[in-house]
C-alpha cells in the first residue's frame, strides 16, 4: 500500500468482544478510521460498552450476516475465532475455524473488499528446538498438536489457497497475547489469575513467546499499512520460561514464586480425569493431555520478519504481565 493511507471508507473487524479483536477495533478507531464490529448475539459484552464504532449482530458461519455485515466495507479484520484448547467434540473447533474463515473470507470477496487482514496464530508454526521459530516452519493439520492448532492451520491453508485465486489478504501470526480485556480469559489469562491468586505452588516447565495485546493490535495496523499480500508475520514478544513467568507474576503481586517443576509423564492420568471431568460439569479443564503434548516444546518465536518489513516492535514483556493483572484485578477476578 501507499505511504498515504486513505482512511475514508468503512472497516469491518470480527471478533470485537473478544481479546485480541476488541484491541484491533480501538487501535483502527484510534487511527481515525470508520470501525464496524462484527458480535454474535451471545457474546460478552464487558469489552463493548465503549466500543468506538458501530456493532452489527451476527455470526461469522452465517453466509447471510456476513453478506449484510460486509455491505458497504472497504476493509476487512478478521480477528474471530474459536479459541478453544479443549472441547467435548475437539472437531467443533476445527469445523468452526474452517466454516468462519471460508465464509468470511468468500462475502469479503463477493463485496469486493479492497484489503483484509486475517488473524491466523504462531499455532500454525512449527516449535524449533534449536531457537526462536519463524515464518519458514509451517505446520500441517498432521504436525498440528490439538484440534484448536490443528483448526488454525487448515483455515490459514485456506486464506493462502484463496489468495493464490486474487484474495487480498495478509496474514498476521500473534503468539501469546496478554493484557486488560481478557474478559474469557484466554489459556493464558487463566495461568496469570491462578499464579497471582497463590494456587500454582508447582508447573510443568516450558516456554512461550508474550506479548502485549496492544502491541499485537499495532501489528495489526502496520500489516494493513505495510504487509505483502499473501504474506504472514509473526506479531510476537519475548520469549519466557513457564518459570520465570509464575517468577515475575509473584514478584508483582508479592507472593512466594512457585519453584517446583514437574515431570510430565505423571501428569498425564491427572488430566484425562480432568477432562472426564470436565466433559460432566461442561467447564473446560485446567490441564489437559494436549497442553501436556505442546509442554514438550518451548513455544519461542522471532518477530524479526515484521519487525524489518512493517516496522513492528514489542514493549517488554513484564508491562504486559503487570496490565493483565492490573485488569483483572479491576474487572473483580483478582481480590
Amino acid at each position: 500500500m501507499t505511504e498515504a493511507i486513505d482512511r475514508q471508507g468503512l472497516v469491518l473487524v470480527t471478533g470485537v468482544s473478544g481479546f485480541v479483536g476488541s484491541a484491533v477495533a480501538r487501535r483502527l478507531a484510534a487511527d481515525g478510521w470508520k470501525v464496524r464490529g462484527l458480535v454474535r448475539a451471545t457474546s460478552p459484552r464487558a469489552n463493548l460498552g465503549d466500543f468506538p464504532g458501530e456493532l452489527v449482530e451476527g455470526d461469522a458461519r452465517d453466509e447471510a450476516a456476513m453478506a449484510r455485515a460486509v455491505a458497504g466495507v472497504r476493509h476487512l479484520f478478521h480477528v474471530a475465532a474459536d479459541y478453544r484448547i479443549w472441547a467435548p467434540d475437539p472437531e467443533e473447533i476445527v469445523r468452526n475455524n474452517l466454516a468462519s474463515t471460508r465464509i468470511v473470507m468468500n462475502a469479503a470477496r463477493a463485496a469486493a473488499v479492497e484489503r483484509i487482514v486475517y488473524t491466523s496464530s504462531v499455532a500454525t508454526i512449527l516449535p524449533d528446538d534449536t531457537g526462536p521459530a519463524d515464518e519458514t516452519r509451517p505446520a500441517t493439520p498432521e504436525q498440528a498438536v490439538g484440534a484448536y492448532k490443528r483448526s488454525k492451520v487448515v483455515a490459514e491453508r485456506l486464506v493462502e489457497a484463496m489468495v493464490a485465486e486474487g484474495l487480498p489478504a495478509v496474514i498476521v501470526n500473534p503468539s501469546t497475547p496478554i493484557g486488560p480485556r481478557d474478559v474469557r480469559p484466554t489459556p493464558t489469562g487463566r495461568i496469570i489469575i491462578e499464579a497471582a491468586s497463590g494456587k500454582m505452588p508447582a508447573f510443568v516447565d516450558s516456554g512461550l513467546n508474550l506479548v502485549h495485546v496492544d502491541d499485537v493490535a499495532e501489528g495489526h495496523r502496520l500489516a494493513f499499512e505495510k504487509g505483502r499480500i499473501g504474506e504472514r508475520y509473526i506479531l510476537g514478544g519475548r520469549d519466557v520460561s513457564l518459570g520465570a513467568m509464575l517468577g515475575e507474576i509473584a514478584a508483582l503481586v508479592g507472593r512466594k514464586a512457585p519453584t517446583v517443576a514437574l515431570p510430565r509423564g505423571p501428569l498425564y492420568p491427572l488430566a484425562w480425569i480432568n477432562e472426564g471431568l470436565a466433559r460432566i460439569t461442561g467447564k473446560e479443564p485446567f490441564l489437559t493431555i494436549d497442553s501436556l503434548k505442546m509442554a514438550s516444546h518451548a513455544m519461542y518465536y522471532s518477530s524479526a520478519k515484521a519487525e524489518a518489513e512493517l516496522g513492528y516492535h514489542a514493549r517488554p514483556h513484564v508491562e504486559a504481565l503487570a496490565d493483565a493483572i492490573a485488569w483483572f484485578r479491576d474487572a473483580g477476578v483478582l481480590k
